[in-house]
């Protein structure tokens, strides 16, 4: 008699942005039970800048769930490329949740905590009132209520300062000019909690798996970062450290360092949620970022 996971139908997942940090962690961690098949999609197929690209890519194709994590994410060069940053973060995503819709597709989708404005000293949850400080912000939270508004069982991830192996981030950044500079000046009064786009790609399949499985589907906004809370000036000691380089990194302040983008001063998430929810184990962001910096080393 076939077991009761040989009988279930596997998962069709499409993944947009599969270029990105988050869909190319997706794409090395699958899901190992054999539950689900990912599709992986990029500007080359979708191009997010055009309705007509993303209708026209479901033609004929069925999906049972999309992950998107499509985004336009320059946060300084959005101040100026304001259309852009609202076509992908928002028209596209509109243009998603529709389809959805119309296809009876669930729905994850991909946010920030840019959609929050940090003033607080505590870690915030997903009722606390939305008030972007940059266009970068405010198209994702654009985004974020068109997914709301048109698909009530969609779930949105709230995430914060991502970072992987895969793709530009910080932590590279930081770990390329390190080795080339004698000292690096770091904004120290931001403070965050980083997220290994590893954690992230697990968290997601793992939602995926509940759904699917029927153990738990609870639709709605989650918030998830890897424990812990850091500034960016004690982030980029630490990758300079455990790289083994000799940079000197120098502490300064925002107004040091004047950007044309507003960001958080303090945007730690509070991840009680998705914890609770989906029974997710979270790693503590040194410990992430060490398992990260380990594959950089070894040139993957």
């Amino acid at each position: 008699m076939l077991t009761e996971l040989q009988q279930m139908k596997p998962l069709n997942v499409l993944v947009t942005g599969a270029n990105g940090q988050l869909g190319n962690e997706l794409r090395a961690l699958r899901e190992p039970t054999g539950s689900m098949r990912f599709t992986f999609v990029d500007v080359d197929e979708m191009d997010f800048t055009k309705e007509n690209s993303i209708r026209s890519y479901f033609a004929g194709k069925k999906f049972d769930f999309i992950v998107n994590t499509a985004a336009y994410t320059d946060v300084e060069r959005a101040e100026e490329e304001t259309a852009l940053a609202y076509a992908i973060n928002a028209s596209a995503v509109s243009v998603l949740s529709d389809i959805c819709l119309r296809n009876a597709i669930g729905l994850i989708h991909v946010s920030t905590d840019y959609v929050l404005d940090g003033r607080g000293n505590k870690p915030v949850d997903e009722n606390a009132r939305p008030n972007p400080l940059s266009v970068y912000g405010k198209s994702k939270l654009e985004g974020e209520t068109a997914v709301l508004s048109t698909l009530p069982g969609a779930f949105i991830i709230r995430t914060s300062w991502l970072y992987s192996s895969f793709g530009k981030n910080f932590v590279k950044t930081i770990a390329r000019l390190a080795a080339e500079r004698d000292h690096l000046d770091v904004i120290a009064d931001q403070a965050g909690s980083p997220t290994y786009a590893r954690d992230l790609a697990y968290a997601i399949v793992k939602i995926l798996d509940a759904v699917h499985k029927g153990r738990s589907n609870v639709p709605g906004i989650y918030h998830y970062a890897n424990e812990g809370v850091t500034s960016w000036y004690d982030l980029a000691c630490a990758v300079v450290r455990h790289m083994d380089l000799t940079c000197t990194v120098r502490p300064i302040t925002t107004e040091d360092y004047p950007t044309l983008a507003t960001r958080p001063c303090y945007n730690v998430l509070d991840k009680r949620k998705i914890k609770t929810t989906f029974d997710i184990a979270i790693p503590n962001w040194y410990d992430s970022m060490l398992s990260c910096l380990q594959e950089l080393k070894g040139g993957n």
